[in-house]
């Protein structure tokens, strides 16, 4: 699918609110049903996910409650049936420089966090069940 870029937002959310929560509640007052984000900030608790490619399951690896810098979270926003569907990574740093990293999960509080995102037209991405990996996946 060929995409050009359409709307760009910037801003930061509010402290102690859920990341995954704000990043999907933004998108939402926005309808920003395809695009692209990156975050910077950091958090006083995180959840990150593993997907178990046996179980073909999610699975929480990494629960930290402790204060962290946000090294890297970057993401896409498409659709899962009608909805608007975020999917992110992050990584985390502590202060001595340990990293962790995974699927980003509810439950990831926020200490400060600004956002870019980079909305795209051009079509939708409406996320298929895909049978091999148990994910739901943006079509070939």
């Amino acid at each position: 699918m060929q995409v050009t870029p359409s709307g760009r937002f910037i801003g930061r959310f509010d402290y102690n609110t859920d990341l995954l929560a704000s990043i999907t509640e933004l998108c939402k007052k926005e309808n920003i049903r395809l695009g692209t984000f990156t975050v910077i900030g950091a958090v006083t608790s995180a959840k990150m996910g593993y997907y178990d490619q046996t179980a073909q399951k999610y699975v929480y690896c990494v629960s930290l409650e402790k204060k962290l810098e946000i090294t890297s979270c970057v993401g896409n926003i498409s659709l899962k049936g009608s909805e608007i569907f975020v999917h992110a990574h992050i990584t985390l740093a502590d202060w001595e420089g340990h990293c962790y990293g995974g699927h980003l999960m509810p439950g990831t509080n926020v200490f400060a966090a600004e956002y870019y995102i980079h909305e795209l037209q051009g079509g939708e991405l409406i996320r298929e069940f895909d049978p091999e990996t148990g994910l739901n996946l943006w079509p070939k």
